[in-house]
């Protein structure tokens, strides 16, 4: 119960610091009137605001208090802060971001996967695949086979330091994915781009594979840029992943 707790007050007081609500700089209230804001204890406040520190969002001190830190402190590979990031609204830096991003890991990850790939890592593969091709055919859950896909070519580079960082990546690739899925047809039209990469790795070709990547990639950042250029304001991405209606 008390870890409920402590995850509810924590999320309440990290989406007021992504939102906005305590900016940049600004002090957070005393530890009473945070209590009567939530309802909690004094050690439920405590720990909560010993958590953001640790995920690089508040500095504390005895004549500082509690003051929101920079963004470019804050750790961008820390689920929590992914997800109120999103859940406040996703900004146009976060995004650009996140592209430019992909643009360094995933190429040369997909080298290796063609280099290294093992007949299980490319089973898993398909089966991503296979996920999301019945996702768009029968409708369903494309968001999480495609995350499936793109952590699978992480995992067949048989790279310890690329594994570790897909695991951290993975909440960013999430949004990345849910992004472009939004726009009509982006899953379709993505899927033989998807085929394409796999077929390279089964070919053990590191230079097609990367070339296939890149495509692939570029696609997305394009679907990303028409979001980026059509709406004032990007989507809140919350809750469950985006499900495609029965085709």
């Amino acid at each position: 119960m008390l870890k409920n707790i402590h995850a509810h007050t924590l999320d309440k007081v990290g989406l007021s610091i992504l939102s906005g609500h305590y900016g940049v700089g600004a002090s957070l209230p005393p530890e009473p009137l945070l209590c009567e804001q939530f309802g909690v204890s004094r050690t439920v406040v405590r720990e909560a605001i010993k958590s953001l520190a640790a995920k690089g969002l508040l500095v504390t001190g005895p004549k500082l208090g509690t003051r929101v830190r920079p963004a470019d402190h804050w750790n961008w590979f820390d689920p929590d802060v992914i997800a109120w990031q999103a859940q406040a609204g996703l900004t146009p830096e976060f995004v650009r971001d996140l592209q430019e991003l992909r643009l360094v890991v995933e190429p040369a990850a997909v080298r290796m996967a063609a280099a290294k790939a093992t007949d299980a890592d490319i089973a898993a593969l398909e089966q991503a695949y296979a996920g999301m091709k019945d996702a768009i055919d029968f409708g369903g859950d494309y968001v999480v086979h495609d995350l499936k896909f793109h952590q699978g070519l992480l995992l067949a580079s048989h790279n310890r330091m690329l594994v570790q960082m897909g695991r951290a990546l993975s909440s960013l690739l999430r949004m990345s994915f849910e992004i472009s899925t939004r726009i009509k047809d982006g899953p379709r039209e993505s899927l033989p781009l998807h085929r394409a990469v796999l077929d390279a790795v089964i070919a053990h070709s590191p230079l097609k594979a990367e070339r296939a990547l890149m495509v692939l990639i570029r696609a997305a950042n394009a679907d990303i840029d028409h979001v980026l250029a059509t709406r004032r304001k990007l989507p809140r991405v919350a809750g469950a992943p985006t499900r495609l209606a029965r085709a």
